[in-house]
């Protein structure tokens, strides 16, 4: 698996590499064949760093942030985060992953997986505006994700608040 790290103004040492590297190998190897790609940001607020663990496998997308005094408790719980996440959806994902991922991983009793049922289909009219329109409307009704059309580029976009009160767009990439 391939491992890159990114740190946002801080230093990482040599050796929280080596072990972040050989911590995914062991812990997350088993899931994922030699082609998944994972990516660690790491960054420090307030005494507090905050790790961002991302690994992309057969078009499937984990992903956990964690946040803790210690780099390595965050990426320990960053990693634990995706067995959940396989876990819990283990039916779902397991024609993804490689084929013995979970012959010796759950060699202990696996919650049953919830079927997901679609209690409600809303349409809406959209009219296309930036960002910012974007943010304040969903600010205005309370909401925690705003779809709508960006005006700058005729797409339909999606902005969500973060965790940490920032916001994000998500936009498709049709390339």
């Amino acid at each position: 698996m391939k491992t890159t790290i990114t740190a946002k103004k801080m230093q990482i040492p040599q050796n929280f590499t080596e072990y972040a590297e050989k911590r995914i190998d062991a812990r997350l190897g088993k899931f994922f064949g030699e082609e998944a790609d994972a990516k660690i940001v790491i960054s420090e607020l307030k005494n507090q760093i905050e790790l961002e663990l991302t690994v992309k496998y057969n078009s499937m997308i984990f992903r956990a942030e964690r946040s803790a005094e210690d780099k390595y408790v965050a990426l320990d719980d960053a990693i634990d985060k995706i067995i959940r996440q396989i876990r819990k959806n283990k039916t779902k994902v397991e024609k993804k992953l490689k084929d013995t991922a979970f012959k010796e991983a759950f060699a202990y009793p696996v919650p049953e997986t919830v079927d997901y049922e679609v209690i409600k289909h809303k349409k809406f009219k959209m009219r296309p505006m930036n960002v910012d329109e974007a943010i304040l409307q969903m600010n205005m009704l309370d909401h925690e994700f705003f779809m709508f059309t960006n005006a700058d580029t005729g797409m339909i976009n999606v902005v969500y608040k973060r965790d940490d009160g920032n916001y994000s767009v998500l936009e498709p990439d049709n390339g």
